[in-house]
């Protein structure tokens, strides 16, 4: 059985660029405090996503009948999708293209009960994997072996 449920919105009248900057703030949250977060945000971003969020707490509660006090966004990504181009009438019969953009948003919501879950803010620094240091060994430059650029005529 999964523990993963979906919504898919797609064809979003608003760029990627905008509708990132509230899914970010988002990814990772509880689904009661992201839905306090997107009713009190004031970008128009806010209202597909918050009911993308409320769709897929829906599709959750029916597929696999979990309670929403346990659901959490464990991924939330957006794309961009067509652009749109219109024509708008300028003065002296020209024309100027104007560009609509659109984007597709994926909520992706997993039920903590179910187990599988880990906060990554829980983890200590010792069970965290360890990155391998990178070679920064010093090298010594001197602007004055080569002339300079000043000795040019």
């Amino acid at each position: 059985m999964t523990t993963e449920v979906y919504a898919l919105g797609q064809h979003i009248s608003m760029s990627a660029h905008k509708a990132r900057r509230v899914i970010d703030q988002i990814r990772g949250r509880s689904y009661e405090e992201t839905l306090m977060i997107l009713e009190l945000m004031p970008y128009r971003a806010c209202y597909p996503i918050f009911k993308l969020v409320y769709s897929a707490a829906a599709n959750a509660s029916i597929k696999m009948g979990s309670n929403e006090a346990n659901l959490v966004i464990s991924k939330a990504e957006v794309n961009q999708g067509t652009i749109v181009k219109r024509l708008k009438p300028r003065a002296r019969g020209r024309s100027f293209a104007i560009q609509k953009p659109t984007c597709h948003i994926t909520i992706v919501v997993k039920d903590i009960s179910l187990g599988g879950y880990i906060d990554t803010d829980s983890i200590t620094w010792s069970q965290k994997p360890k990155r391998k240091k990178k070679d920064t060994t010093m090298s010594y430059y001197d602007m004055y072996s080569n002339g300079g650029t000043w000795d040019k005529k």
